[in-house]
């Protein structure tokens, strides 16, 4: 067998080459350093049995050992490597919020009114009304801002029609760019021409401004032919639910896990992304009329826990992630809570973060609302992205409690899924066909989650 090994003594400045061919030992180049009694200058080959004999002596002992302490210093060096973002203790994380002083909110987060161009039969005050109907508490009404060059405020916010004495209206458009589409939501007016101005530019600059105007920018559609093409570090929430179609949000699931799954506590919401609603009389429809009868306000629904019935509340609380999302107005709301301490007494729900101690939580899901009467429900738990368990529940309001021990140090998140019967929509009755047994899923609860991340 034939090998070379090549060594640089870095403090001696030798370069040896050796093999072994046959019964013989072959060093290369000779070397001044080397004795004559190790190294004969009339032959750089000697037989090994010879060598061996010779190796006792002098510096041929030292380049051994030199040459150990070389190959030991190497192999130290590759595994003392130290990686500076591996999981580590984070520090104190603020106080988790009451559980009790708040109101949940029902409402619709992605609709369009006249004020975009391919709609139908929806002027703003349409939308408000129906809504009222359906006991939705807030919208935000976001129309293309391309179609007006960026200047929603003299359109959609300047409309006589835009404005409610008991649904609360948020201020917002859909940023459409060539990136993909994103919403914003704000309680009150900001200039959205300057986040439209910065559309092509890069993520840069595009979240400096963002961060300036103070608006909470959230991913539309994040799969698909106008995905969000931006970096998902510059928004906060992401539809995970859009339209009635339950179905074809898969991948809109899949990338919401995988940015959480890294570390970004990102909110998931709902938006019907409604275009066209019901004609008043027979002459002014369209074709695409019956898409009110499929699609339209509240599917899907989202709800927020509230510190109260404010526009700047809603905002909080989809910014904080108390969230969940329904099928429709009428269906069970998904409620996901956590008792750290397993002294029966609920601690955080959904969308809080706290730290874990290395002892077992006790999560409870119940469904508050209209269920069905004796129906069995299905409820999924998924944690960091893979699937935990599931379990059947009935009665009039369904729960089931779990535990589960999250990991220390590392994050470790816990999200719902609920599939059941569908819950009648009476105004929007064919959208319980196209969400299927879809009932409403829960956003996270976290454990270590970097609030500085």
């Amino acid at each position: 067998m034939l090998f070379n090994i090549h060594l640089l003594l870095r403090y001696a400045s030798i370069v040896l080459t050796f093999y072994v061919s046959g019964n013989n030992l072959v060093i290369l180049p000779r070397n001044p350093l080397l004795p004559e009694n190790c190294l004969s200058q009339k032959s750089e080959q000697m037989m090994i049995p010879e060598l061996l004999q010779k190796i006792q002596k002098g510096y041929c002992i030292v380049l051994l050992v030199i040459l150990a302490g070389c190959i030991s210093s190497a192999a130290r060096g590759q595994s003392g490597h130290s990686n500076p973002w591996a999981p580590t203790e984070i520090g104190p994380l603020p106080p988790i919020a009451s559980l009790t002083a708040g109101v949940w909110l029902k409402g619709e987060l992605h609709v369009h009114s006249r004020h975009s161009k391919e709609s139908s039969n929806n002027p703003i005050a349409k939308i408000i009304a129906f809504s009222k109907s359906a006991g939705i508490d807030y919208v935000c009404i976001t129309d293309h801002d391309n179609h007006v060059d960026g200047d929603v405020a003299n359109h959609t916010w300047a409309d006589p029609e835009f404005r409610s004495d008991s649904v609360l209206l948020l201020y917002g458009a859909e940023w459409t760019t060539t990136r993909g589409h994103g919403n914003v939501f704000s309680a009150r007016p900001y200039d959205h021409q300057r986040l439209y101005d910065v559309r092509d530019q890069r993520d840069i600059v595009v979240g400096a401004v963002k961060k300036e105007l103070g608006i909470h920018l959230s991913a539309n559609h994040p799969s698909g032919k106008d995905h969000f093409g931006y970096s998902y570090d510059m928004v906060q929430s992401i539809e995970v639910w859009n339209s009635a179609i339950w179905p074809k949000n898969a991948n809109a699931i899949m990338i919401w896990d995988d940015m959480l799954s890294s570390g970004r506590k990102l909110t998931g919401r709902g938006g019907s992304d409604a275009h066209h609603g019901t004609p008043d009389t027979p002459d002014k429809a369209t074709k695409n009329s019956y898409q009110a009868k499929a699609n339209y306000v509240g599917t899907p629904t989202t709800w927020v826990f509230a510190t109260a019935r404010t526009s700047q509340a809603v905002v909080d609380a989809l910014t904080n992630g108390r969230v969940c999302v329904s099928a429709n107005p009428y269906a069970p709301r998904v409620e996901f809570y956590a008792d750290l301490d397993q002294d029966g007494k609920m601690d955080m729900m959904m969308g809080d973060n706290a730290k874990a101690t290395g002892k077992p939580v006790r999560f409870r899901v119940q469904l508050t609302g209209n269920t069905v009467p004796e129906a069995t429900y299905t409820v999924s738990v998924v944690k960091d992205g893979n699937e935990f368990g599931t379990f059947k529940v009935t009665g009039k309001t369904p729960m089931v409690e779990f535990t589960d021990t999250p990991v220390t140090p590392g994050r470790t998140y816990y999200r719902v899924v609920v599939e059941g019967p569908p819950t009648a929509y009476p105004q929007v009755p064919e959208s319980m066909a196209l969400s299927g047994n879809m009932v409403g899923l829960s956003n996270p609860i976290y454990f270590n989650f970097d609030p500085n991340f």
